[in-house]
């Protein structure tokens, strides 16, 4: 008898997260959980928690509550729309609610990076179109990849290097 398995194509991706709002370090972990959980998704890495002060689209706000932020890498079977439409499932149930552009949040899941493609739909641009100036990716993505690039924009220790951003160490155990 000849036994017969399904092959499942699994492509690496980059997710940033972020909280500003609530029991961020809570939200980060939960959200960590709730993505290695989903179907065909498996996280293979995580950074530290670093905090960054809030960016809005004035510039940064010091006056709303600073940021907690990290990145994971996955392996997805899931294509990058069907891991996108996973995400926002995910921040809807940790109330996210989007009524001002780079607002607060309390919670938001970014896919960085997808099996290095670069594609633009309505509703996806790979990469990220902001990543390679956000200190706050960039820094704990060196974390876990320190050999990581940037597809069409090179590594990320040297685009990092030409950022300003104010990313510092979060004291908390490890997301994984």
């Amino acid at each position: 008898m000849i036994r017969r398995e399904r092959l499942r194509l699994e492509l690496p991706a980059v997710i940033a997260l972020g909280s500003n709002l609530g029991d961020r370090e809570a939200t980060l972990r939960d959200a960590v959980r709730e993505i290695n959980a989903l179907d065909g998704v498996v996280v293979t890495a995580a950074s530290d928690i670093v905090q960054t002060p809030a960016w809005k689209i004035e510039g940064v706000d010091e006056e709303a509550p600073a940021y907690l932020n990290a990145v994971i890498t996955v392996r997805s079977a899931l294509d990058p729309e069907a891991l996108l439409d996973a995400l926002n499932a995910i921040e809807n149930e940790h109330g996210r609610v989007r009524t001002e552009r780079w607002g607060d949040r309390t919670l938001d899941l970014d896919i960085i990076s997808y099996a290095a493609q670069q594609s633009s739909t309505d509703r996806l641009t790979l990469p990220h179109p902001r990543a390679a100036v956000r200190g706050f990716v960039l820094a704990p993505w060196l974390q876990i990849e320190p050999d990581a690039e940037l597809p069409g924009l090179g590594r990320i220790d040297t685009l990092l290097a030409q950022t300003s951003d104010d990313v510092r160490p979060y004291a908390a155990e490890a997301l994984l």
